[in-house]
C-alpha cells in the first residue's frame, strides 16, 4: 500500500444518498482475483448502457471527472453487502478519498485497510461541496491526512475525524499485518521471556 500523501483533485458529486456496493461494483465481477482490473468494473451498470455505449449523463463519463481522485457522496455512502472488491474498485479507479456526510460501516472500515479515505463531513459541508463541483468541475479539492482537514475550492479547511492507528497506518503505508511484524523484535522477546517464565 502507498503512504497517502495530499490529495489534491477535482471532485467528482454523487449527488445520492444511499449508493450500495452492488451499485459500486456488480455481484457479477466479485469473481475476479485480487490483482485484476476492479477499476474497469466501478460503477459498470451506471456507466454503460445495455448496448455497451457510455451513458454520457453519468458523471465519470464526462472530460472533467474520467481521472478524478475524489469523490463527493451523499448520506450512507456504499451502504449494502460487505464486499472489499467495491472498494478495489474505486482504488483501482484512482479514487484516493470519499467525501460524504456517512459512509456504510464496512465499507469504511475496508476503505482504511486499502489506500482509500472516507472522510466524514457534515451534510451541509458536503451538499455545498458537491453544488460548487455540479457548478464549476474545474473546482479542486485538497484532503490532507496528516493535517486532518479538507481544503475547499474557496481555501477554506473543513477538520475531519480518524481513527488515530487507521491514521497512521495510511500515512505510513502499511496495513495491520505489516504494522504487526514491524514489532517482529519486541513479540519475539516477550515470547521468549513467557517461555522463560514457564520454565
Amino acid at each position: 500500500m502507498d503512504r497517502f500523501a495530499p490529495v489534491r483533485s477535482v471532485a467528482v458529486p454523487f449527488a445520492r444518498d444511499n449508493i450500495d456496493t452492488d451499485q459500486i461494483l456488480p455481484a457479477r465481477f466479485l469473481h475476479l482475483p485480487r490483482d485484476a482490473d476492479h477499476g474497469a468494473c466501478l460503477f459498470r451498470d451506471l456507466r454503460w448502457r445495455a448496448d455497451g455505449s457510455e451513458d454520457p449523463d453519468f458523471p465519470l463519463n464526462r472530460a472533467p471527472w474520467r481521472d478524478v481522485r475524489i469523490a463527493l457522496g451523499g448520506r450512507n455512502f456504499a451502504c449494502g453487502s460487505s464486499r472489499e472488491n467495491a472498494v478495489w474498485a474505486m482504488h483501482g479507479h484512482g479514487f484516493r478519498a470519499v467525501i460524504a456526510p456517512s459512509f456504510g460501516d464496512i465499507f469504511a472500515q475496508n476503505g482504511l485497510k486499502n489506500g482509500l479515505l472516507p472522510v466524514r463531513l457534515p451534510e451541509a459541508t458536503v451538499a455545498a461541496m458537491i453544488a460548487r463541483a455540479e457548478a464549476d468541475p474545474s473546482a479542486e479539492l485538497t484532503v490532507d491526512l496528516q493535517a486532518q482537514h479538507v481544503i475547499d475550492a474557496d481555501g477554506i479547511a473543513h477538520p475531519f475525524e480518524i481513527d488515530p492507528f487507521a491514521r497512521r497506518c495510511l500515512l505510513d503505508g502499511i496495513d495491520e499485518l505489516a504494522f504487526t511484524l514491524s514489532h517482529h523484535e519486541d513479540i519475539a522477546a516477550f515470547e521468549n521471556r513467557i517461555g522463560r517464565d514457564n520454565q
